[in-house]
C-alpha cells in the first residue's frame, strides 16, 4: 500500500531519482521548481518517502539537513558503512579544530583574533583547516579598526552534523556555568596565590 495518492507516485518517483545523484541536500524548492508541484506537497512527498522507507525498513533514509532533503544510509547500519569507507585518522579533527569549530558555530561571525582570545592561542593555522575542509567560511568583515574577517559555518558543517540549521545546535546550558560562578572564579583567579 502506498502511502501517497496515486496520482503523486511519479513526482515520489521523480523526487526518489533526484535524490539519487544529488552530491548536497536538495532544498524544497528546488524540488517544487524540478516537478511544478507547490513546496508545499514536495515537502507531504518526502515526508510519506520518509515513512514508507522507515515501514520497509530500508537500509537508507530520507532526512532534511542543510536546508534541504538527502538520502543517506540509516544509522542503524552505521558500523557496516564505516568498515566500508574505511574511515582513516588523517581526516579527523584534532581536539583544537573541533574546539574552534565550536567557537565559531556558537559565536558566528567571528573574527579570528575573537576566537584567539577566547581559546588562549593562535588559531589561525586550525581556522585556515577549517576553511580548506569546507566547514568554515568568511562571511564578512568587522566594522572595526583593520576590517577583521569575519568566519561563520557552512551548508558543509550543517550537513555533516546532521543539521538543519543551526537553530538546531544544542543549548550550550549545561555546559556554560553561569555568570555568578563565573565572576567567582576570576575573583579567584586575580587574588593570586594564597599563603
Amino acid at each position: 500500500m502506498s502511502p501517497f495518492p496515486a496520482e503523486w507516485r511519479a513526482e515520489a518517483a521523480a523526487i526518489e531519482a533526484v535524490l539519487i545523484v544529488a552530491t548536497d541536500p536538495v532544498p524544497a524548492g528546488l524540488l517544487a521548481e524540478l516537478l511544478e508541484v507547490p513546496v508545499e506537497r514536495t515537502d507531504e512527498l518526502c515526508a510519506a518517502l520518509r515513512v514508507a522507507y522507515e515501514e520497509e525498513e530500508r537500509g537508507f533514509e530520507l532526512v532534511r539537513v542543510a536546508g534541504g532533503y538527502r538520502l543517506q544510509s540509516h544509522p542503524a547500519y552505521r558500523g557496516y558503512v564505516e568498515r566500508f569507507i574505511l574511515d582513516d585518522a588523517p581526516h579527523r579533527l584534532s581536539p583544537a579544530a573541533l574546539e574552534t569549530l565550536a567557537i565559531v558555530a556558537y559565536k558566528q561571525p567571528i573574527s579570528r583574533g575573537q576566537v584567539a582570545a577566547i581559546r588562549g592561542v593562535n588559531c589561525e593555522g586550525v581556522l585556515r583547516l577549517l576553511t580548506l575542509r569546507g566547514y568554515v567560511e568568511p562571511v564578512g568583515r568587522d566594522d572595526g579598526p583593520g576590517l577583521a574577517i569575519l568566519f561563520g559555518t557552512t551548508t558543509a558543517f550543517l550537513e555533516r552534523l546532521g543539521l538543519d540549521s543551526l537553530a538546531d545546535l544544542p543549548p550550550l546550558d549545561g555546559f556554560v556555568p553561569d555568570a555568578g560562578i563565573v565572576e567567582g572564579l576570576e575573583k579567584a583567579l586575580r587574588a593570586g596565590p594564597v599563603e
